[in-house]
């Protein structure tokens, strides 16, 4: 984690030990308890930013919420940046595109990557088992602790966040980065995120039943 600059403009980082799962994810890391630790973590993350002066720095805009809002969001809570110990996530990592939104804007990106709100089989590398969907977003609700306008502003930001995929893979495929070139041809470009789409056009409102 980023502790300082040093004179010398050298960042210090601190190491925090513990678990942080890669693909394929291990069982232990998809389990419904590790997914509800994380929308607990990230829970304390927004409360511990009410009040500070968000406008006083700069952030990224590259996965920012559009629309604004009044804590710091992480953006980008996958897997491989939540450091586990005994299954029960106790820290985040990779803050590079934080920055101040909706509560509800940053719980579904996180429920899109790791429930994960996508169709099965979509991403056969990362190795996900078949769950409930619907019953895992449930999940990622209840640990949060978002009532009933929560819950309908997390299902839009689902929708908000599902129909821009893949935009920023497509930014740095057209500004030539090979590793996002390499990423969005073996994904099968723009179709996998149209077929992902259509699957949540098909889906949706098992999700609203399910966060009813």
């Amino acid at each position: 984690m980023p502790v300082g600059i040093d004179p010398d403009r050298r960042e210090r980082l601190g190491f925090i030990p513990g678990d942080v799962a890669t693909p394929p994810y291990p069982a232990w890391a998809q389990t419904d308890e590790a997914l509800g630790s994380i929308a607990r973590l990230i829970r304390r993350l927004h409360d511990a930013s009410v009040g500070l002066d968000l406008g006083a720095t700069t952030w990224s805009d590259e996965m920012a919420d559009p629309s604004g809002g009044e804590v710091m969001c992480h953006n980008d809570v996958c897997l491989e940046n939540v450091v586990f110990r005994n299954g029960e996530a106790i820290a985040l990592l990779d803050f590079d595109f934080a920055a101040p939104g909706r509560r509800e804007f940053d719980l579904a990106a996180f429920a899109r990557m790791c429930v994960p709100v996508d169709e099965p089989g979509a991403t056969p590398g990362l190795g996900w088992v078949t769950v409930d969907r619907p019953a895992r977003v449930r999940l990622v609700s209840d640990e949060y602790g978002l009532g009933a306008t929560g819950r309908s502003t997390l299902l839009d930001c689902l929708s908000e966040s599902i129909a821009r995929g893949g935009e920023f893979v497509r930014r740095r495929v057209e500004a030539g980065e090979a590793a996002f070139i390499e990423m969005w041809e073996s994904m099968g470009g723009q179709e996998r995120f149209d077929r992902r789409r259509r699957w949540w056009d098909t889906h949706r409102n098992d999700f609203a039943a399910a966060l009813t």
